[in-house]
């Protein structure tokens, strides 16, 4: 029987590779191009992820939301983590505290203008975690959760995730900002809203990743 297999993949193989792409030649349009007008934006991929298939979008966000509350939930139980240990010595507090804060002003202008370069949102929460991070192994558990706690990020996640899909929903709607000119930092409607909402999210769930693993088992 794994002998019909093995024909079946190879014929499927051998009609990818050879039967030709019947694609109308009269037909001259880029789609890059075609992406581009219908955004606003140059940065054809985000205005793939947060116009064209920001159904999509709208659930990968969620799924983020349920992997940070799965993390908290999962960990819950477990004892905390005895002893923490972080960086002492002053170069490697230097060099991470550098590190992070050349990964926060990246993650800024991601957010920002991630509509006209390459980069968005997701990225820029990345870069926004990894800041957290490197700061995080440099500093008390006890200092990093103090400021977590002190400026409601945990409740400022969860309204960026309710605003994010207030706003897609709007826009899933029809109804649309003006787009504005080409290439300015004002265009593209509501994406780089959406943007900043989610560098927003991914930064903050991150923070709360963080703080929940060194908790609950050290630094790894």
């Amino acid at each position: 029987m794994k002998w019909v297999y093995i024909a079946a993949g190879i014929a499927l193989y051998l009609i990818f590779v050879f039967m030709p792409n019947e694609i109308e030649k009269s037909l001259d349009i880029s789609m890059v191009g075609s992406i581009v007008q219908d955004s606003g934006i140059p940065n054809a991929v985000t205005g793939i992820i947060l116009r064209n298939r920001l159904y999509d979008t709208i659930f990968e966000v969620v799924v983020f939301t349920i992997a940070v509350m799965g993390a908290r939930f999962l960990l819950a139980d477990e004892r905390p983590f005895c002893t923490i240990y972080q960086f002492t010595d002053q170069p490697s507090i230097v060099l991470a505290r550098l590190g992070a804060t050349i990964s926060s002003l990246v993650g800024i202008e991601l957010a920002i203008r991630g509509h006209l370069s390459p980069g968005g949102g997701f990225a820029a929460g990345v870069a926004g975690g990894t800041a957290i991070g490197l700061v995080a192994i440099t500093s008390s558990t006890e200092w990093m959760q103090s400021i977590y706690q002190r400026w409601n990020a945990a409740a400022w996640e969860k309204v960026s995730v309710l605003v994010f899909i207030l706003l897609a929903v709007i826009t899933l709607a029809g109804i649309e900002l003006p787009h504005g000119d080409l290439g300015a930092l004002v265009s593209g409607g509501v994406i780089p809203l959406l943007n900043i909402l989610v560098a927003i999210k991914v930064g903050l769930g991150s923070w709360a990743v963080v703080l929940i693993f060194i908790h609950y088992r050290g630094l790894l």
